[in-house]
């Protein structure tokens, strides 16, 4: 099933099109406890008499109990495989709904407004769905695409800055994937999440961006291969997002990836001869507007059991997409603990700590 991605800064009257052949008793609204207050009012219009699902907002809800819950509600207000979810929020919200959509009487369809960046560029798009499970990140899932996702800026205008910094790694990643000029472009852009966002600048890098991931869905919605480009600077981020978490001290996931990719930049450098000047480039500017995660040497073999553990990780081993150039991803690179602990010595380094 085809992806209908919508860029538009008119996002009531776009979900009013979309929703123009669906009864007002078959639609259905996820929101969290954020978004039913920030969000939802933006297009409330477009549903006036829709059944409104509310969950708790944070990453330590995407749950199997939370899942549950959605089943329930859907249940309980008669939804049918006729029915539309509209997912309103962010990775959370989109990535639980997208799994409640995909399950419920073997299928229903969905539609995807996400309200962060990193939604936008990332979890809102590309047929990923699912919920943490056991103390993994999105452990259980199904492969699943929402019919239409309507991306505005108009969201971002209430997103706190980190959380704007965390849907940027995944823009800059997207640019390490296909292009050098739209890397030194985001880069060097000011459009970082300060007091006002240039919503239609914006707007315009996010299409750039977001074709890059769907080029690569499109040629591999499974997973298969080529996708595997896309877990660029996750298996290091992921560990790093894990431990955190078992820390009691949550790690955004953008943070977590943007010194994961640095972290991979490194392991790049060291196998395939990735040039420095680029990955010094990157460096700096995570370290200019990413905060340091503390971690030492000591916590090396939890974090390397963490990459084990991936779910690219194949017979005990650490796998990685690393790059040789912009652009040029190379997928299942198997790396060493020896070689893995070097290149966290170095990100350390450019940490700071």
């Amino acid at each position: 099933m085809s992806q209908n991605l919508i860029f538009s800064n008119q996002p009531e009257a776009q979900l009013t099109r979309l929703l123009a052949d669906v009864p007002p008793h078959h639609q259905f609204v996820l929101v969290d406890e954020n978004t039913a207050q920030q969000a939802w009012p933006l297009v409330a219009v477009a549903m006036p008499e829709a059944h409104l699902i509310t969950i708790e907002a944070g990453d330590a809800h995407k749950t199997l109990s939370t899942l549950t819950h959605v089943w329930q509600q859907l249940e309980q207000f008669g939804a049918t495989r006729q029915s539309v979810l509209v997912n309103v929020g962010g990775g959370v919200v989109t990535d639980l709904g997208g799994m409640a959509a995909a399950t419920f009487k073997r299928g229903m369809r969905f539609i995807n407004v996400p309200t962060t960046l990193m939604g936008a560029v990332d979890a809102a798009i590309g047929g990923k769905t699912g919920i943490n499970f056991n103390g993994l990140k999105n452990e259980l899932g199904v492969f699943a695409q929402a019919g239409d996702v309507l991306i505005s800026t108009l969201f971002f205008d209430t997103l706190p800055r980190q959380e704007f910094l965390s849907g940027y790694a995944e823009v800059v990643k997207h640019a390490l994937l296909s292009d050098e000029n739209l890397l030194s472009q985001l880069i060097a852009s000011e459009n970082l999440g300060g007091d006002t966002i240039h919503h239609d600048a914006l707007l315009l890098q996010l299409q750039a961006s977001v074709a890059v991931k769907q080029r690569i869905v499109a040629a591999d919605p499974f997973e298969e291969g080529l996708r595997k480009v896309l877990n660029l600077g996750h298996t290091v981020g992921h560990a790093l997002e894990s431990f955190a978490h078992a820390k009691g001290e949550p790690l955004l996931h953008g943070h977590a990836v943007a010194w994961g990719l640095v972290a991979e930049l490194v392991l790049s450098h060291m196998a395939l001869q990735f040039a420095s000047t680029t990955l010094h480039r990157v460096a700096h500017f995570v370290s200019a507007h990413y905060p340091p995660f503390f971690f030492t040497c000591d916590d090396y073999p939890t974090l390397l059991a963490l990459m084990q553990r991936d779910k690219k990780s194949r017979d005990g081993e650490i796998n990685c997409t690393l790059l040789q150039a912009v652009g040029t991803p190379m997928v299942n690179q198997s790396i060493t603990h020896q070689d893995m602990s070097a290149a966290l010595d170095i990100t350390r380094d450019f940490m700071g700590i």
